[in-house]
């Protein structure tokens, strides 16, 4: 298959779809509808689809190419996403080219890669492209042969009509379908009878990725483009003051030193906007080199914040936020989390009467759980390149929500936002934090200021002391069991800073007659955000590692333990704002311990952990299975199960899911990042501790429910259970509990 990936300004973009040839291009309609309200066009018209969220062009020599809409760092959605418009309009895989879309809300949906919601969200309406392209192919021959269209098939991306023997390839009657009207409500395909989702193919830029071609924001170039870098202060809870940056100018191949405001006072920020450093000092020169040494030669005066509040317009509407001032420590932050667990909290959820059961209660099971702040340390630092002028301006590099940015970008530049190309690179990872836009506007204002074209690189340091992440937290757990140690209560009360991570409507809930979940939080000045299944990764590592506690203590089988609270929930479920579905659940878990052997004799020999967890819409389960290496517990082993409806490309999704593993035991026992006087004490991967090859399990076996349910997400769900199994593994290998991440630092001396 022939793979083509370019980027293309708005314009061009409209340019390129009208090209001599009398081909078929289709505009499929916006994602807010769901529908094919527009009209169509032939190469040579002049009308344009409205609400484009893709597009299908066919060519008279049957070139078919797909546009991919969403963002990629990774997740291969660049492959499943136009494999899923290539299935309905039947074509030969290999033959299709797949080309990166422009940045265009417009047209293309919210383009947004996160919350595992890309496939999950662009299934139906991909499938309807595909089928009513297809539609209108069929009509076309239709009408040529004088035949109904009833009478028509179709087979990889040929036509036929088998009373006649006349066929056609879809190119041969393109030009004609592009005046056809776009039907509606077309028959979608029997998921059974799929040959192109379902089926494995190949990542479509493989062969670039491993053969260093140009992808990355990192590789975006431009005549005359310049380098810039920010100096932002060295701790959470100050600002610039003042800066002298006479010896910084005489350095080779600087260009100018000034600083910068993100947002004007009162700005009210959108979701995915960030405050942590407002006022940036920037050096900007020819090249990245030149730049970090004279950035070495300035002299800057920081000063305190004072305490003020932030409205950001997020996605539950308006939110007044306390930034506090002051120079935060962790050691003094736990202090503070743990006195505040002691004081009343803000209630969440409740069932029955859970107060007069632990009154009541023979036997009470109590455990606290903390976790650190956590970097998400993409592999590709974070950059951008930004040209701004005062009447348009373009911005290339990596970002998870580029439709998202756009208004802020508009705000900040006082450009209309048909004046501003955003044009998207393959991202060296993301994870949630290149959702955030700090780094775009950062850009953007840099260009205006210099009036050239810039590249803003962060280095490894600014990246990972510039904050966005995941939140400290802790819960503690309880469980009120009568004589007999059957369970009659369990409660949660969590906090973190400056969020927590309470789920209150997840499992356990709907499961035990009197439930209560409580939370709490506390403000910071150090910015937080989405991490990989944000709140979820350790609202997993906490419940799963009390269940397994007390399963233990009540003398059953972990997963017999949770499969039996599961019927209680399928069959007399508590409450009725229960989030998750208990047999789906209960699948995986049953999946997992069939294909781990779970109770089989040949694995005795392992320290055996297990976990499941239900977010994004989907669920998982990860058996673990620990052994002694060098006298350190190593993860030899990992049995996976997911359920996550239809698998639209099974090896990247087994591919998602062992990178998920093998992330998620990493952060479990070494990820973790501290503060002292406000300042981050792990700077770089020399003091900030990450999983290494040799610590990577050698076996990661993945197993898929199969159902027909439609795709419900995949990227996050595989993450937070892997915590909880490696903590109720290290319980078996160490011979004692772990409460608080990362578990290394717990760990004995080696022998």
């Amino acid at each position: 298959m022939e793979n083509n990936t370019t980027n293309h300004s708005r314009r061009s973009f409209l340019k390129s779809s009208l090209l001599a040839g009398g081909g078929l291009m289709i505009h499929f309609s916006g994602l807010a509808k769901f529908n094919f309200d527009g009209k169509t066009t032939g190469v040579n018209g002049s009308e344009e689809w409205s609400e484009v969220t893709g597009y299908i062009k066919i060519t008279p020599d049957n070139l078919i190419k797909i546009l991919n809409p969403n963002p990629e760092f990774g997740q291969n959605v660049m492959t499943s996403l136009p494999m899923i418009i290539a299935e309905e309009l039947d074509v030969d895989w290999q033959k299709i080219m797949v080309e990166m879309g422009p940045h265009n809300n417009l047209k293309l949906g919210p383009q947004f890669t996160g919350g595992s919601n890309s496939v999950r969200m662009y299934w139906k309406p991909l499938r309807e492209a595909g089928a009513a392209a297809r539609n209108m192919l069929m009509q076309a021959a239709a009408q040529t042969w004088g035949v109904p269209i009833e009478e028509i098939t179709t087979k990889a991306g040929t036509l036929y009509h088998e009373k006649s023997g006349k066929s056609g390839t879809y190119g041969s009657f393109a030009s004609k379908a592009s005046a056809i009207a776009i039907p509606k409500g077309v028959k979608l395909k029997d998921i059974k009878s799929f040959n192109t989702v379902r089926n494995s193919k190949k990542n479509v830029e493989g062969v670039k990725i491993v053969t260093g071609k140009p992808l990355f924001g990192m590789d975006y170039k431009q005549d005359g483009m310049l380098v810039a870098m920010i100096e932002h202060p060295h701790a959470f809870g100050m600002k610039l003051k003042s800066f002298d940056a006479t010896d910084t100018l005489k350095m080779p191949g600087i260009k100018d030193v000034f600083s910068i405001k993100m947002f004007e006072d009162n700005y009210e920020q959108a979701g995915f906007d960030t405050r942590t450093f407002n006022d940036l000092l920037v050096v900007v020169g020819n090249t990245t080199w030149q730049v970090m040494n004279a950035r070495k030669k300035l002299k800057v005066t920081w000063e305190p914040i004072s305490e003020h509040k932030e409205t950001i317009a997020g996605f539950r509407g308006k939110n007044e936020v306390t930034i506090p001032a002051g120079l935060e420590s962790s050691t003094t932050q736990l202090a503070k989390m743990a006195q505040m667990a002691k004081q009343p909290a803000k209630q969440l959820r409740k069932d029955g009467d859970p107060e007069t059961a632990f009154k009541n209660a023979a036997h009470i099971l109590e455990r606290t759980y903390t976790a650190p702040f956590l970097a998400h340390n993409c592999m590709e630092p974070m950059n951008f390149f930004a040209h701004v002028t005062d009447d348009k301006a373009l911005l290339v590099g990596p970002h998870q929500a580029p439709g998202w940015i756009e208004p802020t970008v508009s705000k900040i530049l006082n450009l209309p936002a048909d004046k501003i190309d955003i044009q998207m690179a393959r991202m060296g990872g993301g994870f949630g934090l290149r959702a955030y836009g700090h780094y775009v506007i950062e850009a953007a204002l840099i260009s205006k200021k210099v009036k050239a074209p810039i590249k803003l690189v962060y280095s490894r340091e600014d990246d990972m002391t510039y904050g966005i992440y995941r939140p400290m937290y802790t819960a503690t757990y309880r469980a009120a069991l009568d004589a007999n140690k059957n369970l009659i209560a369990f409660h949660v009360k969590g906090g973190g800073i400056p969020e927590n991570a309470v789920h209150p409507n997840r499992f356990p809930a709907g499961t035990v007659d009197n439930y209560l979940a409580e939370g709490w939080e506390i403000p910071s000045n150090i910015t937080i955000g989405a991490f990989r299944a944000p709140g979820s990764n350790f609202n997993a590592a906490s419940e799963q590692s009390f269940l397994d506690e007390l399963a233990e203590f009540m003398g059953k089988d972990p997963i017999d333990f949770r499969l039996e609270l599961l019927k209680r929930g399928k069959e007399n479920p508590v409450g009725k704002n229960n989030e998750y579905d208990a047999d789906r659940y209960a699948g995986v878990l049953k999946l997992v311990k069939e294909k781990s052997g779970w109770n089989a004799a040949e694995n005795k020999k392992y320290s055996r952990g297990v976990a499941a967890y239900f977010c994004h819409n989907s669920y998982a389960a990860h058996v673990v299975d620990m052994v002694k290496k060098d006298g350190q517990p190593y993860v030899e082993r990992v049995f996976s199960a997911l359920d996550c409806g239809v698998v639209i490309n099974p090896d990247a999704a087994i591919n998602m899911v062992q990178g998920a593993v093998v992330d998620g035991i990493g952060n479990a026992l070494y990820g973790g990042l501290t503060h002292k006087d406000g300042a981050a004490e792990q700077n770089n991967f020399n003091r900030y501790r990450m999983i290494r090859m040799k610590e990577a399990p050698k076996k990661i076996e993945v197993h898929f429910v199969e159902n027909d349910i439609d795709p419900t997400g995949l990227g996050e769900p595989p993450f937070p259970p892997v915590f909880g199994a490696v903590a109720n593994a290290l319980h078996k290998n160490m011979g004692k509990r772990f409460y608080n991440q990362p578990f290394s630092k717990d760990f004995t001396a080696k022998g």
